[in-house]
C-alpha cells in the first residue's frame, strides 16, 4: 500500500518507440514516405544534414501515422491504465516526432503531458534527463533500449521494456527496477514464420514442365529444377517481407494478418528490410548456373510481384489476372530451367485453373467481411457486395481449364506421349469434383483464405492428387 502511494506521487516517464509500442515509428514513417512519396527517399541523404530532430520533422511533415492501427505492449498498456487509476501523473516523452506523440497520446487519453522531439531538438538520452530533471523532483520511467540509461541514472525507479535479462541486470546498476516487462524476441521461429515458407509449395509448379515432358529420370535435370525452386522461393519470401513492409496498416487492420511478425512488431522493420535484401541477393545468386533466359523470368516475377505490392493489388480484378499470371510464370520460368519447351496446353490450363483459385482467395477475403459486416476491403478494390460476381468469374474459369484440359486429351501430343491417352480423360470429372467441391466448401466459409493452404491441409485433396498420379501413370506405361 505504501509502494503505491509513493508510486502515485511520483510522475511516470514513459518511452513511446519499443516501449509503448513494439515498433519504431521513425521506421515506420520511413516506410510509409517510401509508399506514398518514393521519390522523396532521394532527399533524405540531404535532410540528414540538418540532424535527426530535423530529419525526424520533415518526415512526420509529410506522413502521419495511425495511432488506432499502431502494435502496442498490451500488458505494459494495462499497467499503465492501472497507474493512471490510481491517480499517477504519466509522462508520454519520446525521441519521435512530437506530431506522432501527441497523436498516440490523443488517441489513448492516458498521459498528462507529452514531449517529443521538435526540428530543433531531439528528445533522447541526455535531452530527456534535463526535462524530467527541470519539470520533476523526482521521477520513474519506462523504457527499453541502452538510450535510456542516462535516464534512468537520474531516475528514482525503472521498469524495463526488455527481453534480455542481461540487460535488465545493466539497468539495476543505474537504479532499482521495479518491475520487468518481456516481449518477444526476434528469434529464429520469427523469422522463419515470415519468410512464409508454406508459400513456397506454389513454386513446386516449376517441376511441372519436366514432369509432362517425362525426363523426370534425368538426374542433371531435376537439380536444376531443384534450384530454379530454391531460388524462386528465395525470391517469394524477400517480396512476401517488402509486402508485409508495406502492407503495415491494412494487415494491423485484418483479423488474421495482424499476427504477422512485422504488423504485430515481433520483427522489427530494420530486420525485415534486412532480411529481404539477403534474400533477394541469395536468389539471383543461385540462379547465376541456370540458363540466362531463367535469370530474365525470375527478375520479370521480382518486377510483377513488386508492383503488385505498390499498387496493382487495390485494383480490382487486375490484382486476380495478376496473382494467376504469376503461377503461369512459375511454370514457364522451370522449362526454362532445364531447357524444355512448355506446352501451350498447359499454359493455358494453368491461366484458368490458378484464376479460379485467385478467385477463392479473394471470395474467402470478402466472405469474412461480410461476416464482420464491413463493406469495404481494407487497401483492396473490392466491396463486400462483389462477392457474387467473384463467384461466378472463379467458378467460370475452373470449369475453363476443364475444357483446356479435354481439348489437350484430344490433340495429337497426347498420342506421342502416352500409350493409352483414354484412360487420361478420366482426369476431367476427377477435376471438375475438386473444383465444384472447394467452390461449394468456399461458399459454406470452410475455406482457408489462402486456397493453396487449404489444399495443403485437405485429406480429399490428397485423394484427388494420388488418383490423378496413378491415371497418368497408367496412361503412360501401361
Amino acid at each position: 500500500m505504501v509502494q503505491k502511494q509513493q508510486n502515485a506521487e511520483t510522475p511516470l516517464g514513459v518511452d513511446l518507440d519499443g516501449t509503448l509500442v513494439r515498433t519504431d515509428l521513425l521506421y515506420e514513417s520511413l516506410v510509409l514516405l517510401f509508399k506514398k512519396h518514393p521519390l522523396t527517399f532521394f532527399l533524405l541523404p540531404f535532410w540528414l544534414l540538418g540532424g535527426k530532430a530535423a530529419f525526424k520533422r520533415k518526415i512526420a511533415c509529410r506522413v502521419s501515422v495511425e495511432p488506432e492501427a499502431l502494435p502496442y505492449n498490451e500488458p505494459f498498456l494495462e499497467y499503465l491504465k492501472e497507474q493512471r487509476q490510481q491517480g499517477r501523473k504519466l509522462i508520454l516523452i519520446t525521441a519521435s516526432d512530437e506530431a506522432y506523440a501527441r497523436a498516440v497520446s490523443e488517441h489513448l487519453g492516458l498521459f498528462d503531458d507529452v514531449v517529443g522531439s521538435t526540428g530543433e531538438l531531439n528528445m533522447r538520452g541526455k535531452a530527456k534527463v534535463a526535462y524530467l530533471s527541470s519539470q520533476y523532483e523526482a521521477f520513474d520511467y519506462a523504457g527499453d533500449s541502452a538510450a535510456d540509461m542516462p535516464v534512468w541514472a537520474a531516475s528514482r525507479r525503472a521498469i524495463v521494456v526488455s527481453p534480455s535479462s542481461s540487460f535488465v541486470r545493466s539497468v539495476t546498476q543505474q537504479t532499482e527496477v521495479e518491475k520487468v516487462f518481456t516481449p518477444e524476441r526476434a528469434t529464429l521461429k520469427v523469422l522463419f514464420r515470415s519468410l512464409r515458407m508454406h508459400q513456397w509449395v506454389k513454386n513446386l509448379l516449376l517441376f511441372v514442365p519436366l514432369i509432362m515432358a517425362h525426363r523426370v529420370t534425368e538426374l542433371p535435370l531435376v537439380l536444376q529444377s531443384l534450384v530454379a525452386f530454391v531460388s524462386f522461393s528465395f525470391c517469394a519470401s524477400s517480396v512476401y517481407l517488402f509486402n508485409d513492409l508495406l502492407d503495415l496498416s491494412s494487415d494491423r487492420a485484418h483479423h488474421q494478418k495482424r499476427y504477422r511478425p512485422l504488423a504485430s512488431g515481433a520483427l522489427p522493420i530494420p530486420y525485415g528490410v534486412v532480411l529481404g535484401f539477403f534474400l533477394l541477393a541469395v536468389s539471383f545468386t543461385c540462379s547465376l548456373v541456370l540458363p540466362g533466359a531463367f535469370i530474365g523470368v525470375l527478375l520479370t516475377y521480382f518486377v510483377i510481384t513488386s508492383s503488385y505490392s505498390l499498387g496493382l493489388k487495390r485494383v480490382a480484378v487486375l490484382d486476380i489476372v495478376v496473382l494467376a499470371s504469376l503461377y503461369t510464370v512459375r511454370i514457364f520460368a522451370g522449362g526454362l530451367a532445364v531447357d524444355v519447351p512448355v506446352s501451350k496446353w498447359l499454359l493455358g490450363f494453368s491461366l484458368f485453373f490458378f484464376f479460379s483459385l485467385a478467385c477463392i482467395k479473394r471470395f474467402s477475403e470478402l466472405y469474412s467481411m461480410r461476416k464482420q459486416n464491413l463493406s469495404k476491403a481494407a487497401g483492396r478494390g473490392y466491396h463486400a457486395s462483389d462477392l457474387e460476381q467473384i463467384a461466378s468469374s472463379g467458378s467460370a474459369a475452373g470449369y475453363l481449364s476443364v475444357l483446356v484440359l479435354a481439348l489437350y486429351i484430344s490433340s495429337a501430343e497426347v498420342e506421342t506421349l502416352y500409350q493409352r491417352p483414354y484412360v487420361l480423360w478420366l482426369l476431367c470429372p476427377l477435376l471438375l469434383y475438386w473444383t465444384t467441391r472447394i467452390w461449394l466448401l468456399a461458399h459454406r466459409g470452410e475455406v482457408h483464405e489462402d486456397p493453396i493452404i487449404f489444399a495443403i491441409r485437405d485429406k480429399t485433396s490428397y485423394v484427388v492428387g494420388f488418383i490423378s498420379f496413378i491415371l497418368l501413370v497408367l496412361a503412360k506405361y501401361i
